[in-house]
């Protein structure tokens, strides 16, 4: 499975090095929704490893699961605010840095949006800001599982 998985990263590699330009930024940003489709749940990236991802769920829900999620994983809540069209939520833990952004897309619809930085600005944290996505969706499951009923 790991042979699997470096041929997989040496294969996005090599392709995304053919590409020339701004192709390079759509090959990237591809191979960041392949990968999460290959995980189980449609995590996209953007060049500077912002992952995102719009659930079919009002925003206090998101809210509260993505306050649980931050929870389970042992990270500090550090502010929660208002922003623009939205929720912002920081957070930290182990040399990172966490904000999640929520953004009201309607009604019944929300996007998060998750920045781990780690150890300063430039380094980013990708696996545990799809992490973070992973399992806040897990928590809106289970919350929609319960309101449904047997």
């Amino acid at each position: 499975m790991r042979d699997k998985r470096v041929l997989l990263g040496l294969a996005a590699v090599l392709g995304v090095s053919l590409l020339g330009g701004c192709s390079a930024g759509v090959g990237l940003t591809l191979f960041g929704v392949g990968a999460g489709v290959a995980t189980g749940t449609a995590v996209s990236y953007t060049m500077n490893g912002i992952a995102y991802r719009t659930f079919a769920a009002a925003m206090p829900e998101v809210e509260r699961a993505a306050l649980s999620t931050l929870a389970q994983m042992s990270f500090e809540i550090k502010e929660q605010k208002p922003v623009e069209n939205g929720r912002q939520i920081v957070a930290s833990g182990n040399d990172r840095e966490i904000d999640v952004q929520l953004e009201n897309v309607s009604p019944a619809t929300t996007r998060i949006r998750v920045v781990v930085s780690e150890g300063g600005f430039f380094f980013k944290d990708r696996a545990t800001a799809t992490e973070i996505i992973i399992q806040t969706e897990k928590l809106l499951s289970i919350a929609a599982e319960k309101r449904a009923g047997p």
